[in-house]
């Protein structure tokens, strides 16, 4: 197909070049020789009229107009992959469609486990790829190389929808034997305890560290940081330290560990999270469904009376 005298297929080897910005890795992903791929380069350079991709040492590094020109390639690219190949008529029960999300482990623990399993049932032939947030979860939102993410407010990015999910607050947990906790916290006591908290990323990103600061000018000291939330819960057993947990997730493990759950001694403003996709996915009918689907499960998993912590077998 071709626009102006421009071969639209170029337009993808344009969008792959500027990424990897190296003529060996962009065409292992086009699947075509370097030498191949050098003479697309060429072709691009000959209509843009720029030299897009320029040497400097043993790296390429863009142009500015070729940087000008990333983000309506890739735009373009989204828009025809969404609109144009999309079939208009979708059914869920014979889908093969597979879908990349971010999520975090608490996320996959209290929502997406159940996601995938109803799911399973209605659409067996549609398959996940479950993500970690990373440093670089936005430009990947960016680009549409995602479908979907799942994260609090203060990471949207303007200009794509977005749409609440559900709210967590935030609880205390603590082993169940601890003997310096009772049934409730003062904020002098709390600052005073040993913390286990969960960084992410390169600056390892602490939740509500940030929080603390402004409101009371001081941090948690912080005993042990962890990467995950799931670990959160374990490592407190058989410790006399503390940790700050959503809700939803602390429940969950105080069925099968150990682990007594109390108020925070201050109100932390609740944790609002979202579903965010790039905006050329809003008009999709399987990707509509799916939100339609996960939407519906945290509801009726809200809906769902307390669950009882499992009793404590007695050892010897």
């Amino acid at each position: 197909m071709r626009f102006h005298h421009l071969d639209l297929n170029l337009l993808v080897a344009l969008d792959v070049l500027l990424e990897e910005q190296n003529i060996t890795r962009a065409a292992e992903r086009l699947h075509m020789t370097q030498s191949a791929t050098s003479g697309v380069l060429g072709r691009l350079r000959s209509f843009f009229e720029d030299e897009l991709l320029v040497q400097v040492g043993r790296k390429m590094q863009p142009t500015p107009y070729a940087l000008e020109l990333a983000t309506p390639v890739r735009e373009v690219l989204l828009t025809i992959r969404s609109s144009i190949t999309a079939k208009p008529v979708f059914d869920p029960t014979s889908s093969k469609r597979h879908f990349r999300l971010v999520a975090s482990d608490y996320l996959i623990s209290v929502l997406f486990a159940r996601v995938i399993q109803q799911i399973h049932q209605q659409a067996p032939s549609i398959t996940f790829e479950m993500l970690s947030p990373g440093d670089n979860t936005s430009e990947l939102l960016t680009r549409g190389e995602i479908d979907l993410m799942i994260v609090p407010e203060r990471y949207l990015q303007e200009g794509h929808p977005s749409q609440l999910l559900f709210e967590e607050q935030h609880v205390c947990v603590v082993w169940q034997d601890n003997p310096q906790v009772g049934d409730s916290l003062t904020l002098e006591q709390y600052m005073q305890m040993g913390h286990i908290s969960v960084g992410f990323g390169r600056n390892r990103h602490l939740s509500i560290e940030d929080w603390f600061m402004s409101q009371y000018g001081f941090n948690r000291r912080l005993e042990v940081i962890t990467n995950d939330f799931n670990t959160l819960p374990q490592l407190l057993v058989g410790t006399q330290r503390i940790a700050t947990m959503h809700r939803r997730l602390a429940e969950l493990y105080a069925q099968y560990l150990p682990l007594r759950i109390l108020p925070t001694p201050v109100k932390i403003p609740a944790m609002r999270e979202f579903m965010h996709w790039h905006r050329s996915m809003d008009g999709d009918p399987m990707h509509r469904w799916l939100r339609e689907r996960i939407g519906g499960i945290i509801h009726s998993l809200d809906q769902q009376p307390e669950q009882q912590p499992a009793p404590l077998r007695q050892v010897g």
